[in-house]
């Protein structure tokens, strides 16, 4: 196996175009400059001029829409679609105006349907990456200028401020608390802190703290930053390259699809001629008459309609899906999840809120768990242990609780707005989680800003490690302080808070520092992957309105550490474990770290027991990687490279492949996919891009619903090749056996195409619309390489197709002995075979279930429907003069009617018997399936 570095740009073998300048952040700013002909006071115009001409713009390519008539030609891409060409055509040539005239109305409409809904999906989300459309400030001539960020070059000096997105990769060379969000590239939920000091060589990309990327975030701080890369050449840029280099696959429905239609267009074939060599050899037959009969073969074999119902069926789930958040870019994609056994996710944005969330507070007496997510402040407190929260109005018989909170609110430079019925941070997602959290206990902004205004701060340092603000305070709220007038509060990392505090906020006031506990304390915290913050305080006098460092090394009170992380979404978690009752594996790969991935795994349900890194993966031999992919659910510090590798991994194992995510990093692994799905809300225009599905509301519970969509339009689809396979089987037998034993036509190729007509607009139409059966999320998902036609599904289409066609012939052959003419007969045949359709369909609205259930009766008003639709054609077509002259029939009376019923019920007796001993077969495949889990376990 070829193994991917962590900077997937520096892969030559994967880039067109490699980078200018690789390993920067394992250099000095003064050999890049050197490096890079760059000076700290920016290039000149004339010199940034020349580089642009000779590197290019900085921006990525853009991948043009499919054009119309492409989009138009493709939907004639199909083998029955083919046939039914050549069919026309001959019937053209030999002027049958009406055979000709259906099959090419057939043809257009099935070819407009895909048309117009592949229209609409590629309007509704064409995602371009724009990154180029945005201003930076540089550096020129020792003076900064705001300018389009497509002219960056490599050797500018960017500026760069909290707000920013980075316009290029950036080595930075100043650097003054600067923090980037980095998730979209690296999948790392928490913001990075950056600095301007020199890495090892080997230093994996989410660690490169002197870098700052194309597409990332600034969310706090200032710097200056030299342009190392832009474009293409960019870490984004490869990614972007990488997606290009990936091919979509066929789906598994359009590779059954195409199957069937190899299948059925040999059987037809070998039919056909056979029938044509015998009627001419045998039967003495005329070549016209044969290439007539020939078509007629054709027409009655050729599932016709079976294209357009696939493609309303995967419309219609289409629809279903945007209603319920899941928004469908291509419409084969529509079923696949329905085959699915296995999810590869991301975390962050995905499974997680991607919000930062208070969790769990602990001070000396007692452990507060905290419910609530993201930056809604809606959550209560509830003491580890305990099944009831706390009451709003008795957190305040906990001054250690209020004091940590009120420390929470007021050393904290983030904002909460709510717009939109939607709650926005402003700021550090960790400072916006203690402002929430500040918020539950009841505390709110306005007691931040007139009982608690602040006088001065000591903002975060990155060698500090701690911020710390002086303000005012009223006594009447209890605060623990004494009588003074101003207090210190600090948060910071813990290990340097416990370095200067001497003192711990206990139920009575102060007492001595118990290093030991809030030691085990930090470590218990730290193992479920939270990030942990300690809250501190400290009395001040009232003749220092000012802070210096120096005022933390004496006095200073731990009051309590809060650990903080991305919560797992609630819904995600039963999703998941639906998803596991319906067969399906779920993978989490994220770019996040080992601890915190581990720890968000177990609380999601998935085996945590060993997480696999991206370092790690890099190691192993084909075989063994093929083998971890298989047996490790839960994969940390994932490159681009190392998510596209897993999916390969499985999908060579055979197994069916979704990949969700948001980020550019995940753009490679959702193209490869057999089913992409990106965020919509928060993800990416690379990630929409390169996906099948975008879920509108960010939510991996959706994903469920899709999945039994996905089984439903499955079910659907092979419900109406179930309907329509046997009796077209029927049709063409009909006329087969006619030249075979020299007998009179029953059912004339103008009839046949009648028939297939109305029948596929009505009556297998009518089986898209049929809800979910009761087991859809009980079953396992079906294998990868299971044919549409199954043993079962043949042997009902042998078994039904027989019948109809031996009744058709009864019934034609005594009307003839019945001394009427060849229009009655023909009539009784035709209404026959569509009757017989009739009754089929009512029991072939599902697999399993009776007709004689409660259930079966559920949203049978579309099949009702067509039968209504249908036996009014069929009356118009028997009784309607025109009709007559057009299709040589006559009319028929009352008491054929009531023979063609009694005639044609017995199919559904003989296929409900069909299905009692399905379901006893079902049952002892499922005892049997059941049997094996318990094995495993």
């Amino acid at each position: 196996m070829h193994n991917i570095t962590d900077s997937v740009a520096a892969d030559s073998l994967l880039l067109k175009d490699p980078p200018l300048l690789d390993g920067a952040h394992a250099q000095t700013p003064e050999q890049l400059l050197t490096a890079l002909n760059g000076i700290v006071a920016g290039l000149t115009e004339a010199e940034s001029t020349t580089r642009r001409l000779r590197w290019g713009d900085n921006q990525l390519p853009v991948t043009p829409p499919t054009p119309a008539w492409r989009r138009w030609l493709r939907q004639f891409h199909n083998l029955f679609i083919y046939v039914l060409l050549i069919s026309a055509t001959i019937s053209l040539v030999l002027q049958h105006w009406v055979d000709t005239g259906v099959i090419l109305a057939v043809i257009l409409v099935n070819a407009a349907i895909g048309y117009v809904q592949e229209g609409k999906a590629e309007a509704a989300l064409r995602a371009i990456m724009s990154l180029s459309k945005s201003l930076s400030m540089v550096v020129r001539n020792g003076a900064g200028f705001s300018i389009d960020s497509s002219q960056l070059v490599p050797g500018d000096v960017v500026m760069l401020q909290a707000g920013d997105k980075v316009p290029a990769d950036l080595r930075l060379i100043e650097c003054k608390e600067l923090r980037c969000d980095e998730a979209l590239l690296t999948g790392e939920s928490q913001s990075a802190a950056k600095t301007t000091a020199t890495l090892p060589p080997e230093t994996l990309l989410a660690e490169r703290r002197n870098m700052a990327y194309m597409g990332t975030l600034v969310t706090q701080g200032t710097a200056r930053g030299l342009v190392i890369n832009t474009g293409i050449r960019t870490e984004i840029g490869a990614i972007n390259q990488l997606v290009q280099l990936v091919k979509t696959t066929a789906t598994p429905l359009q590779l059954q699809l195409g199957k069937l239609a190899q299948q059925l267009t040999i059987a037809i074939l070998v039919l056909t001629i056979a029938t044509m060599a015998f009627g001419i050899l045998v039967r003495d037959y005329t070549l016209a008459q044969m290439f007539q009969a020939a078509i007629g073969i054709a027409v009655a074999a050729i599932p016709e309609g079976l294209p357009a119902i696939v493609t309303i069926a995967l419309a219609l789930g289409v629809g279903r899906m945007a209603a319920e958040h899941a928004l469908v870019r291509r419409l084969p994609a529509v079923e696949v999840l329905g085959s699915v056994d296995v999810i590869c996710t991301d975390k962050t944005g995905t499974l997680t809120a991607n919000a930062m969330t208070a969790r769990q507070l602990v001070t000396t007496n007692n452990h507060y768990l905290i419910s609530g997510e993201g930056y809604e402040p809606r959550g209560n407190f509830r003491r580890k242990g305990e099944r009831q929260p706390i009451a709003l109005e008795a957190l305040g018989e906990d001054p250690q609780l209020v004091h940590a909170c009120r420390i929470a609110l007021v050393c904290n430079d983030a904002n909460l707005t709510h717009d939109n019925n939607r709650w926005q941070l402003h700021g550090d997602p960790t400072e916006g989680a203690l402002h929430v959290m500040a918020l539950k206990s009841g505390l709110t902004n306005k007691q931040s800003k007139q009982q608690w205004p602040r006088l001065d701060e000591l903002p975060f340092e990155s060698e500090k490690r701690y911020m710390a603000v002086l303000h005012r305070f009223d006594n009447s709220t209890g605060d623990n302080l004494g009588n003074d007038a101003q207090a210190m509060a600090v948060k910071g990392a813990p290990d340097r808070l416990l370095e200067l505090c001497q003192w711990q906020l206990g139920e009575s006031g102060n007492e001595p520092l118990d290093k030991a506990y809030w030691h085990q304390q930090l470590t218990d915290l730290a193992a479920q992957g939270m990030r942990v913050l300690a809250l501190a305080c400290k009395t001040h006098p009232d003749d220092q309105p000012s802070l210096t460092h120096k005022h933390m090394h004496e006095g200073l009170v731990m009051v309590a550490l809060a650990g903080l992380s991305d919560p797992p979404r609630p819904e995600a978690i039963a999703a998941i474990d639906a998803c596991h009752s319906a067969g399906i594996r779920v993978m989490m790969i994220t770019g996040d770290n080992p601890v915190t991935a581990a720890a968000i795994g177990k609380e999601l349900g998935l085996n945590a027991k060993r997480v696999m890194t991206g370092a790690e993966l890099d190691l192993l031999s084909p075989a063994d990687f093929s083998q971890i992919a298989e047996t490790v659910d839960i994969f940390a510090r994932t490159s681009p490279a190392n998510k596209l590798q897993l999916v390969e991994a499985l999908q060579t194992r055979h197994h069916t492949v979704a990949m969700t995510g948001d980020g550019v990093n995940d753009a490679p692994a959702l193209r490869t996919a057999d089913i992409g799905i990106a965020m919509g809300m928060k993800g990416t225009d690379a990630a929409r891009e390169a996906s099948a599905f975008v879920l509108t509301d960010d939510n991996f519970a959706t994903i469920e619903q899709a999945v039994a969509e996905g089984r439903t339009i499955y079910d659907n689809i092979v419900k109406s090749i179930a309907f329509i396979l046997p009796t077209d089987l029927a049709e063409a037998s009909i006329i087969i056996l006619a030249i075979l034993f020299g007998w009179m036509l029953p059912i004339t190729p103008a009839q046949i195409l009648w028939v297939n007509t109305i029948t596929a607009v009505t009556l297998a139409l009518a089986l898209v619309f049929e809800r979910s059966e009761a087991n859809i999320m009980a079953r396992p998902p079906r294998q990868r390489h299971q044919g549409l036609i199954t043993a079962a599904l043949l042997y009902r289409i042998l078994l039904v197709g027989g019948l109809g066609a031996a009744t058709v012939f009864v019934l034609f052959r005594w009307k003839l002995d019945q001394g009427a003419s060849i229009e009655q007969a023909r009539a009784i045949a035709v209404n026959a075979l569509v009757i017989f359709e009739c009754f089929y369909l009512l029991t072939a609205r599902t697999f399993y279930d009776s007709i004689w259930h409660p259930r079966y009766w559920q949203g049978i008003g579309p099949s009702l429907l067509a039968i209504i639709v249908v036996v009014i054609f069929q009356l118009l077509f028997t009784y309607l003069p025109l009709s007559q002259t057009i299709f040589a029939v006559a009319g028929i009376s009352l008491e054929d009617w009531l023979i063609i019923a009694l005639a044609t019920s017995p199919i559904v007796l003989l296929v409900e018997t069909e299905k009692v001993v399905a379901r006893r077969m079902q049952a002892r495949r499922q005892i049997a399936t059941q049997g094996k889990r318990y094995a495993q376990l």
